[in-house]
């Protein structure tokens, strides 16, 4: 359909999961592909290379969402690269449930979500909004979590709740300052078949979880993807300070 035909993208956190289905989403509908990345430089350079052989352009840049410069850099290396930045996904997200991070004490597993996933994407948004300002157009997804408002049990939750329900507050306001020219809208997953679920989750909860969604089965990449390329092609130019929640009904 190419639906984003030679639209300039930058998703952030691409190399992997929900992010690299976006990157891969987004170059089906045509367009070009900002590969943002923390620390897996050989999974984001493997995406690039994969998008240049289905024809469209796309490059790798390494950037901290969680400080500024790096982002700065990131918006420096698209608009050198491109020309302009059409879209923009705040994707990346911090990982408290894998590695070192689930290993982490819960203050510290706070303070990480709040850096990235909240004031990364807060400044990613003010970073990026001069340039789409003076476009005269451009279109932000941020990433949500359906559970925020409903609530879920246990610590980690709590705090990935709580930072996440922080990132619906400002999507609504943001897109009430920025409009007309910029679109700021949110996808809000529930249960995805990440590396998290896949390698991390055992049979019991998962088959708990399984039973608490109407339709039966967790999500995949590609959900969250086919909703993130509906907001950000025109088939939504009249949404703006929108969440969809991408869960199979369980909220």
């Amino acid at each position: 359909m190419n639906r984003l035909k030679d639209k300039i993208a930058v998703i952030t956190g691409a190399s992997s999961g929900i992010g690299r289905g976006i990157a891969e989403a987004f170059t089906k509908e045509g367009a070009d592909i900002v590969v943002n990345y923390n620390k897996s430089k050989d999974s984001a350079e493997s995406l690039v290379e994969e998008i240049k052989v289905s024809g469209r352009r796309a490059i790798a840049v390494q950037a901290n969402m969680a400080d500024e410069d790096d982002i700065d850099r990131l918006i420096a290396k698209a608009i050198e690269e491109f020309g302009r930045i059409d879209i923009w996904v705040n994707n990346a997200g911090a990982d408290i449930l894998t590695g070192t991070g689930a290993a982490a004490e819960i203050h510290e597993k706070l303070e990480h979500l709040i850096e990235v996933d909240l004031k990364g994407t807060i400044k990613a948004c003010w970073s990026v909004t001069p340039t789409m300002q003076e476009q005269g157009h451009g279109v932000i997804v941020n990433m949500g979590w359906d559970l925020s408002t409903h609530g879920f049990e246990g610590t980690n939750p709590q705090i990935f709740a709580a930072t996440k329900a922080g990132v619906l507050g400002f999507t609504r306001s943001f897109a009430k300052t920025v409009g007309p020219e910029i679109r700021v809208n949110m996808v809000s997953p529930g249960w995805i078949s990440t590396s998290f679920a896949e390698e991390h989750m055992d049979d019991a909860y998962y088959q708990a979880r399984i039973k608490e969604i109407p339709l039966a089965r967790f999500g995949r990449p590609e959900d969250v993807a086919a909703a993130a390329v509906f907001l950000a092609s025109d088939d939504a130019s009249y949404l703006t300070g929108e969440a969809i929640k991408i869960n199979g009904g369980l909220v």
